[in-house]
């Protein structure tokens, strides 16, 4: 057992050190080291999604995109030469860049929720969303109350909901929402026979498309705790949800699409009308899963981060990026790159707080700089780069985000969108707390210890 588990080591783990070591607990340790590694070491993730046979957008029809037609567009947009650069290190997305969009930012569920179900009152063909969560509270109920109006006056509507994130409510609304006549799907629910419970695996993405031109996207799923103003719930969420308007929509409809088809069998008919120009924003859909042959959101990460000449500012409630990430932020700090990473100062999940705090130092002694925003918990996600290119979407930088669940991002290279959420960063860092080194340095020594030990935990969270 001992040799068996050895060599599987050898032969698949990509990692030198991860492999000397399982070798070294195997032999050092015959019984106990292999079904540690047969517990532990050996990464199922990627099998079972193919297993499952789960689409991967890199096999959509997509045509490649060539880098003259990308430097072109973004040279018309009026966009420095360091913005072409960025653009062909986002190479990971079989969708192309598409002009002629319009992104608005929307905070928490006070501007999100009214603008989603003005969408829902006013389609006229069809309506497809995708959350993670959706409660039966008061907001959930006002969605699903919109979704079957439409239904009812003859729109198409499909809802994907995720089969671990609904469950959140004890009433569950895909239930409600099936028996007043609306399609419903569940992404891989747990199920008794045959046994099936995939805690990895998960549907994280967020997308709602109207009539095939109007989307929302971002981090914001369908629940009461994300409206703010009169919540005295300690579970409040801060958070940020964005419209978008132009042909990129096409392209979070595929997303969509792909998705409703593995969960409820279904091809969607791709709309017959292109879908017009609305602004002046460039954009890329990027979708991700486990089940695709490359780390797309990490080598888009580091692509990125590595084109900044001036600004990177991160913005995300769970930080347990890859040591590939933390070595980009690092680098580009030492080379005068103004890096500032906003993270929430009381997290939903203490493990990942604690996790998250046991590599900060490394960060903070190159020069990085680290921010705890200020209760109630933010829950945004984003990433900006110079004056010129955000990242917006599901995604955080954790394991969870970058290699066990299915997520969806939109890069968007728009001075005017950049402007404005870097207003928004501006003023929540003004009511934040800057880190710095000297904080870890009084830690106590059980402190350090209980962060230590969640840290080595960190790939599971």
């Amino acid at each position: 057992m001992a040799l068996a588990a050895g060599g599987h080591a050898l032969l698949h783990k990509n990692d030198n050190v991860s492999a000397f070591g399982w070798i070294v607990t195997c032999l050092l340790f015959p019984l106990a080291g292999p079904l540690l590694y047969y517990l532990f070491g050996i990464n199922r993730i990627r099998t079972r999604a193919r297993r499952l046979n789960i689409p991967s957008t890199h096999t959509s029809p997509q045509r490649p995109q060539k880098a003259s037609a990308t430097k072109a567009m973004l040279r018309q947009a009026g966009l420095p030469l360091r913005a072409q650069t960025t653009a062909q290190v986002s190479f990971a997305t079989p969708f192309p860049l598409c002009d002629g969009n319009q992104v608005a930012v929307l905070h928490n569920g006070e501007q999100a929720y009214p603008a989603m179900l003005g969408g829902i009152r006013t389609a006229r063909r069809q309506i497809l969303l995708s959350s993670y969560i959706f409660d039966n509270d008061e907001i959930g109920l006002r969605f699903a109350e919109a979704l079957v109006q439409a239904a009812g006056n003859g729109v198409e509507v499909r809802v994907l909901v995720d089969g671990v994130g609904e469950r959140y409510s004890w009433r569950r609304i895909g239930t409600q929402l099936l028996k007043r006549g609306v399609k419903v799907a569940r992404f891989l629910p747990p199920q008794l026979l045959p046994p099936q419970v995939n805690l990895n695996l998960r549907n994280h993405r967020k997308i709602l498309v109207i009539d095939g031109y109007t989307c929302f996207t971002g981090g914001i799923n369908i629940s009461a705790r994300h409206c703010l103003e009169d919540n005295d719930r300690k579970s409040a969420v801060q958070d940020l949800h964005f419209r978008l308007q132009g042909p990129a929509s096409a392209h979070l409809w595929q997303v969509f699409a792909d998705d409703w088809f593995f969960a409820a069998r279904e091809a969607l008919q791709i709309p017959d009308e292109p879908v017009e120009h609305q602004g002046t924003a460039i954009c890329r859909v990027v979708a991700d899963g486990p089940n695709e042959d490359i780390d797309t959101l990490p080598m888009l990460l580091n692509g990125v981060l590595s084109s900044a000449r001036r600004r990177i500012v991160i913005m995300t409630p769970y930080f347990l990026p890859p040591q590939g990430l933390i070595s980009a932020l690092q680098a580009a700090a030492m080379r005068g790159v103004d890096v500032r990473i906003i993270l929430p100062s009381r997290n939903n999940l203490p493990y990942v707080h604690w996790a998250t705090r046991r590599m900060l130092p490394q960060l903070l002694q190159r020069g990085v700089r680290i921010y705890y925003q200020a209760p109630p918990f933010s829950h945004s996600k984003l990433c900006l780069i110079d004056d010129y290119y955000c990242l917006l979407g599901s995604a955080n930088l954790d394991p969870r985000s970058l290699t066990l669940n299915f997520e969806v991002v939109v890069e968007v290279f728009d001075r005017a969108l950049v402007k404005t959420l870097g207003k928004h960063c501006n003023k929540v860092l003004k009511k934040s707390r800057k880190l710095t080194t000297e904080d870890f340095a009084r830690q106590g020594l059980v402190s350090r210890l209980r962060d230590a030990v969640f840290w080595l935990f960190s790939s599971y969270m």
